[in-house]
């Protein structure tokens, strides 16, 4: 069988297959920690669960994704203890279901923003925004058990959305095909800080999904755009904060670390590639041997992304 229909078949279980996962409640096993990064934004900790980028002011609360089910109550709940202001926006970074899973619950939570009525589609509650790409995502899944009331129906498909939300200027910025066909990254531009979902997860392999339109060289642009938005205050270090997927507060620093690994990596799969090699022969030569002591997830399945990415290409 072709590696690329095995990749579709495996991709579309997984997608599917997550619904149910997303709709588990295990708050027990979830420890969440608010964190100031800078400005007006704070990163909600969750480990395993991932990050939440938080900002806050008199307008009320903006949240960079949800996290799964099952935790929204105490979301707010930690976000409470230090505004009592109510989630008025929720953005949607992709339609990974650990960051989708828990709009509807969430949303349920906030209150409209100012605008007095509500639009054809939309539900009371904080507004979803995302690219277009994920609203069709997730009304996919709506016949899988994916709640309607957790899509995004306020959705933008030009490069860029921005919202003046807190007496600062958002953008939503489109990053096409990188992890996904629908990825975003919101730049805090007043914060100066950046949340970045997973095109960036420092101390993890990327997980490109390749039947969901992510590619490595779009992975690729979106890192070397996260960089060239990000200004250091010295040697790379501070300046411009970054609210990673999941993991520790970043800086320029450490994403041009990351995008270094995914270039050579990249580089190297398709030196083997040059030399006749197939995808098992080019796994059997470990191209990541070098980073597998720094980079957590499967090297094995992000050799195989680029080797699809790059095949697409050919």
């Amino acid at each position: 069988m072709d590696f690329r229909a095995v990749l579709v078949r495996i991709s579309c279980f997984a997608w599917l297959a997550g619904i149910g996962a997303a709709a588990q409640s295990q708050p027990a096993d979830v420890e969440l920690d608010l964190l100031h990064v800078q400005g007006n934004v704070y990163m909600l900790h969750g480990g395993d669960a991932g990050n939440i980028a938080v900002q806050i002011g008199n307008d009320g609360v903006m949240v960079v994704n949800a996290m799964g089910g099952g935790l929204a109550e105490r979301i707010v709940e930690t976000i409470g203890e230090v505004t009592s202001a109510p989630v008025r926006y929720i953005i949607n970074t992709s339609a990974d279901l650990h960051y989708t899973g828990g709009n509807a619950e969430l949303a349920a939570l906030g209150e409209f923003g100012s605008t007095p009525a509500l639009a054809p589609g939309e539900v009371a509650g904080a507004t979803l925004v995302a690219h277009e790409n994920v609203m069709l995502s997730l009304f996919e899944l709506e016949a899988s058990g994916f709640p309607p009331e957790g899509v995004p129906r306020t959705v933008y498909f030009l490069p860029f959305k921005d919202i003046f939300f807190n007496d600062e200027p958002v953008f939503i910025i489109h990053e096409p095909n990188a992890h996904s066909n629908g990825d975003s990254i919101v730049l805090f531009r007043k914060s100066d800080t950046i949340a970045v979902g997973d095109l960036f997860i420092p101390g993890r392999y990327p997980v490109i999904d390749v039947e969901r339109g992510g590619n490595v060289q779009g992975l690729l642009r979106a890192l070397n755009h996260v960089i060239d938005l990000a200004v250091p205050r010295h040697l790379q270090d501070g300046g411009t904060r970054i609210v990673p997927g999941s993991g520790r507060i970043c800086n320029e620093a450490d994403v041009v670390e990351y995008r270094n690994m995914v270039a050579i990596v990249r580089d190297r799969v398709r030196d083997l590639m040059g030399r006749g090699m197939d995808l098992e022969q080019i796994q059997a030569e470990r191209p990541t041997r070098d980073y597998d002591t720094e980079f957590a997830g499967s090297g094995e399945a992000f050799i195989e992304s680029i080797h699809a990415s790059l095949s697409q290409a050919e």
